[in-house]
């Protein structure tokens, strides 16, 4: 009997890892001499997804999220998921801005994804979309593998993550 393989297509990061890139980020700001003596924070949420950045003037915001993104990349963290907002000047002199993190696939993106390989005209590849995540399957694995490797090669604005592979 030919069953149906499939995977799961979505995205997301690890909270882990974004809270502990805060705290080598907050210990690297403590230490630098560019930093000493002026206003300069970050506040991360994890409940609603969002990094808080709070900084004097829009160099030292610029520099906060240099060190910010570096430190995100080390751990891992993908900065495609990064949704950085404008930076706004606020109360007493300093300037804030807003990045929210991509925890799932909108629906635009799952669409796109969808559609890409429906696109490719794979040989019985099926993408359906449920809920913030896209189901691929087939009856060759073979396919999957070649829907997967198409995939990534193309750019969505997230990081794909391919789980629940069976």
């Amino acid at each position: 009997m030919a069953s149906n393989s499939s995977f799961d297509v979505t995205t997301g990061v690890d909270l882990q890892e974004v809270d502990n890139a805060v705290n080598q980020a907050q210990k690297e700001i403590a230490q630098r001499y560019d930093f000493k003596g002026s206003k300069v924070a970050i506040e991360f949420s994890r409940a609603e997804g969002k990094l808080k950045l709070v900084a004097d003037d829009d160099f030292r915001m610029r520099a906060l999220f240099d060190v910010l993104q570096g430190r995100l990349i080390k751990r891992g963290v993908p900065v495609k998921n990064l949704d950085v907002g404008e930076t706004i000047p606020a109360g007493g002199d300093t300037v804030r801005k807003e990045v929210g993190l991509k925890m799932a696939l909108d629906s635009d993106t799952a669409k796109k994804v969808a559609a890409a390989i429906k696109d490719a005209k794979l040989k019985k590849v099926q993408a359906a979309i449920q809920g913030d995540q896209v189901r691929v399957s087939s009856p060759s694995k073979d396919e999957l593998q070649t829907a997967i490797t198409l995939l990534r090669s193309m750019d969505f604005g997230v990081e794909l993550k391919f789980g629940n592979y069976r």
